[in-house]
């Protein structure tokens, strides 16, 4: 594995381009009838008559592959924490088509607030074999600073005060708790 990239390993105009996903009919009719059950990413024929002019996976399954592509390309020290962005698709992923990411690093700004962050602002072309682009997204990531100490929550919910000089961190939730996420996403 590529060795996990931080905040000061990062600079403007950087490019990275992630491995590749092939997509195939089946894959688009199996997320399209659990994620987005309509007729043009189900069934070639009603798909002939729809804007799409045939068979197209749903925007959100090429997000879906796109987010896969940059979790094994992208290697963000912590993961990749997404906050906020905006993702178009010019044109539609078609069965048989090769997917790749192309990232480009737009913006680095370090916190004030929390030195042991900062924000990176990427551009993103998930392109298919033709090189044209499917989706294209301008992303704001958390990129975790070398060396700084701060608190990770695990999957099963504890934390733990961590100093960080190599490797890998833990899921980078702002500060909070999965509990205080629970509490702001319910419905009370």
């Amino acid at each position: 594995m590529t060795s996990r990239l931080y905040l000061e390993d990062l600079h403007v105009g950087q490019t990275f381009v992630t491995p590749s996903v092939t997509v195939t009919a089946d894959e688009i009719k199996a997320f399209a009838r659990q994620y987005d059950p309509q007729p043009f990413h189900l069934d070639e024929e009603a798909a002939q008559d729809s804007l799409f002019a045939g068979l197209a996976a749903s925007g959100w399954h090429t997000a879906a592959l796109s987010m896969r592509l940059l979790v094994d390309g992208l290697p963000i020290a912590g993961g990749l924490v997404g906050v906020g962005g905006e993702t178009t698709w010019p044109r539609p992923t078609r069965p048989g088509d090769t997917l790749t990411v192309h990232v480009e690093v737009l913006e680095i700004t370090p916190s004030k607030s929390r030195p042991d962050r900062g924000m990176v602002r990427t551009r993103n072309e998930t392109r298919n074999q033709h090189g044209e682009p499917v989706q294209v997204s301008n992303l704001g990531i958390v990129a975790w600073r070398r060396g700084v100490r701060r608190r990770e929550v695990h999957h099963e919910g504890h934390e733990e005060e961590r100093h960080e000089e190599h490797g890998a961190t833990g899921a980078a939730l702002g500060g909070r708790t999965l509990s205080d996420l629970r509490i702001a996403a319910s419905p009370h």
